[in-house]
């Protein structure tokens, strides 16, 4: 038997039950905690500065990720464009002289030429597909596979627009399931 308890003494408390301990884990009575890496033994960084925010705000818009973009494709589609005219053997071909060997100022002509009209393609390509996936993103509010598989549908359906609605329709699904290719290796 229980021994008698004095009436100073305070009554025990009552058993924990299930809903008030999830009331406190995950319900109304939660306190948030703030995150803190070094309580979790990681490195304490500072509180970024103004110009650090400003430099994050300018690197994550939609114009400045379309400069990178056209940037990029410019200097990839050159690249591209420079190796297909380098291993093509017909730079620097004369039909009216198919026996003439070309000289190396024409077939670096041809290359420049190539690497150039490749350049522009690929800036153009680029700038429109990042410029429309960011718009996407920010339209939905997420960051997901869907941005770009729309995005792409975008970009392609406007380049293939210009041959025509079927060209088009074709341009969209093709672009599109590129888009969700590289998302999904990516990721």
């Amino acid at each position: 038997a229980a021994p008698p308890r004095s009436p100073a003494e305070p009554p025990p408390p009552p058993p924990l039950q299930y809903s008030v301990l999830l009331q406190h884990l995950v319900g109304d009575k939660r306190q948030p905690r703030a995150w803190d890496p070094a309580a979790l033994g990681g490195i304490p960084c500072p509180p970024k500065s103004e110009e650090q925010k400003m430099v994050e705000r300018v690197m994550e818009s939609c114009p400045f990720k379309a400069a990178l973009a056209c940037v990029g494709g410019f200097v990839l589609g050159g690249a591209f464009g420079i190796f297909t005219a380098g291993i093509d053997t017909n730079v620097g071909f004369d039909p009216k002289d198919p026996y003439r060997t070309p000289t190396a100022k024409e077939v670096l002509k041809d290359m420049g030429q190539r690497g150039i009209s490749y350049a522009k393609n690929f800036a153009i390509v680029g700038a429109m597909f990042s410029c429309t996936e960011c718009m996407v993103e920010s339209y939905r509010g997420k960051s997901d596979w869907k941005n770009s598989v729309i995005s792409g549908c975008i970009t392609g359906g406007a380049i293939g627009f210009r041959a025509g609605l079927k060209a088009g329709v074709i341009g969209c699904g093709g672009f599109a399931a590129f888009s969700a290719a590289v998302d999904y290796y990516l990721r």
